[in-house]
C-alpha cells in the first residue's frame, strides 16, 4: 500500500483541539503505520496563532503545499471569515477535484463555502454556550443547499464533514479506517484511549472510567 498524506488546513483562531484531534492523532497513528503523512498549511507559511494565544508553525502555504489525499479543514472562532476568503475556497475547490475534503467542527461552513456541501448531507458542532446560535443551526439558515444533520460524522464519499469539537477524533479515525483500513484505526484509539465504535452514532466516550484514589 503507498502513504497516504493528510494535509492539515491551519488558520488564526483555530481551536487548539482541532490540532490535536486531526494532526495529533494522525501523528500516533503513525506510530502504528508509517505509512500514514501529515503536513501543516496556512494561507501563508509561518506562525498560526491559534485561539487564546497558542502558536504553531505551518512550513507550507496554500501555494507550495505537498500532494495529499485529504485535506482537513479545522474549526474555530474565525470561521465567518475565512468561509469568504477567496484564496482559502480556491485552494478548497482545487483539491477536491484529486482528493478527499474532510471538515472537523465549524471547519463545515467553511466547506459550504467553497460550495462542495450543496446538495448533500453534512454536519458540525451541534451545540454551543447558552445564548449563542448553533453552528448547525447556522449551516441550515446560511447554506439552505446543504442538508444538516446531527451526526457524529457524515461520509459523503469525497467530502466528509465531522461533528464539533472532541468528535473530531472520531472523524479522523474514520478516516484512517477507511484509507489505512480499520485495524489501523482500532489500534490508534487503543494507543490512545479513546473508545472508538467505529461507526457512526451521538456520541464517544473515555476509553476508561474515572477512579478517584484517597488521599
Amino acid at each position: 500500500m503507498s502513504n497516504t498524506t493528510f494535509i492539515i488546513h491551519a488558520y488564526d483562531d483555530v481551536e487548539p483541539i482541532d490540532i490535536g484531534a486531526t494532526f495529533g492523532v494522525l501523528s500516533m497513528a503513525k506510530r502504528v503505520d508509517p505509512g500514514i503523512e501529515m503536513a501543516l498549511v496556512a494561507n501563508k507559511a509561518g506562525i498560526v496563532r491559534l485561539a487564546n494565544g497558542l502558536e504553531i508553525l505551518a512550513p507550507y502555504s496554500v501555494t507550495n503545499c505537498p500532494p495529499g489525499d485529504v485535506l482537513m479543514i479545522l474549526g474555530g472562532a474565525a470561521w465567518p471569515e475565512v468561509s469568504k476568503d477567496e484564496q482559502t475556497l480556491s485552494f478548497i475547490r482545487a483539491f477536491s477535484r484529486k482528493g478527499i475534503v474532510a471538515s472537523v467542527c465549524t471547519g463545515a461552513l467553511i466547506v459550504a463555502g467553497a460550495g462542495l456541501l450543496d446538495g448533500k448531507e453534512a454536519t458540525t458542532r451541534r451545540y454551543a454556550p447558552a445564548g449563542v446560535e448553533t453552528p448547525l443551526a447556522l449551516m441550515k439558515k446560511l447554506y439552505p443547499g446543504v442538508n444538516g444533520t446531527e451526526a457524529r460524522f457524515v461520509d459523503s464519499g469525497t467530502v466528509v464533514t465531522g461533528g464539533g469539537v472532541a468528535l473530531a477524533i472520531d472523524t479522523t479515525l474514520h478516516l484512517i479506517a477507511r484509507l489505512r483500513g480499520a485495524d489501523v484505526a482500532r489500534e490508534t484509539a487503543r494507543i490512545i484511549e479513546y473508545r472508538w465504535s467505529g461507526g457512526d452514532g451521538a456520541f464517544s466516550e473515555a476509553a476508561a472510567a474515572p477512579k478517584t484514589v484517597a488521599a
